[in-house]
C-alpha cells in the first residue's frame, strides 16, 4: 500500500488550497489519518486528524480555517485549508493508518509544499 499526497502550491494570504492523500494497493482499508506539517528546524506537528469513525481534531492554530475529511470509497483523505496565512507555509505530510494483511500499518505520504506568500 502506498500513499500519494498532492495539492500543494503557492497561494496568496487569505487564499485556499485543498490537499489530497490517496492510498493505493489491494485488500486494505484505512483507519485513523492525519495531516502534519514541518518547517526547517522545527519538529513535525499535527495539523488535523480524523479517526476511523470520522471524529476530527485540529491544532489550535488552524481551528476554524482547516477541515479534514475522507472518502472511504476512494481511500483518500483531504485537508481543506482556507484563510491561509504566511505562517502556514510548510511541507505537509499525510499520515494514514492502514489495515492490510492482518496488520495495521502507519504510512506517510511524500510531503507536499504549501507556500503562502504575497
Amino acid at each position: 500500500v502506498q500513499l500519494q499526497a498532492s495539492g500543494g502550491g503557492l497561494v496568496h494570504p487569505g487564499g485556499s488550497l485543498k490537499l489530497s492523500c490517496a492510498a493505493s494497493g489491494s485488500d486494505f482499508s484505512i483507519g485513523a489519518s492525519g495531516w502534519y506539517r514541518q518547517t526547517p528546524g522545527k519538529q513535525r506537528e499535527l495539523v488535523a486528524g480524523i479517526t476511523s469513525s470520522d471524529s476530527t481534531k485540529f491544532a489550535d492554530s488552524v481551528k476554524g480555517r482547516f477541515t479534514i475529511s475522507r472518502d472511504h470509497a476512494k481511500n483518500t483523505v483531504y485537508q481543506q485549508m482556507n484563510s491561509l496565512k504566511p505562517e502556514d507555509t510548510a511541507v505537509y505530510y499525510c499520515n494514514m493508518g492502514v489495515y492490510w494483511s492482518n496488520k495495521y500499518l502507519e504510512l506517510w505520504g511524500q510531503g507536499t509544499l504549501v507556500t503562502v506568500s504575497s
